[in-house]
């Protein structure tokens, strides 16, 4: 019989497992009204989400880095006046394409779990 703690980390091993499938689809969802710098994509993704999604640079970078090498993020850099330089991230054409085929994956996927998990038999 399972303990408790095997069941609250298997939760956390799904919640992180869904959270890493759908990164790359948010961060392109977020970038599809304008540019953002990476720390920028960090806090816009905790507030929208009240910290659900919340990430940490070093997950973030390797997707951005991910999307830039697919040809779905154009980047830039930028230094202010006083401060560092800052990378801003801009979807690409390629990146609105993948965006609106991720979209499509996910609203197909959520459809078929809401199925699953609302039918009389499941309950």
């Amino acid at each position: 019989m399972p303990r408790d703690s095997d069941r609250t980390e298997d939760r956390t091993g799904i919640a992180r497992e869904l959270r890493r499938g759908s990164l790359e689809l948010v961060v392109l969802n977020l970038l599809a009204p304008g540019e953002a710098y990476g720390y920028e994509i960090v806090t816009m993704l905790a507030s929208r989400t009240d910290g659900v999604l919340a990430v940490t640079d070093g997950t973030l970078y390797p997707v951005l880095y991910r999307l830039e090498r697919a040809g779905f993020v154009g980047v830039r850099w930028e230094t202010p006046e006083r401060g560092v330089p800052r990378k801003y991230y801009r979807l690409t054409d390629e990146g609105r394409t993948e965006l609106a085929q991720l979209r499509r994956e996910w609203n197909t996927f959520v459809s078929a779990m809401s199925q699953v998990l609302n039918s009389e038999e499941g309950k």
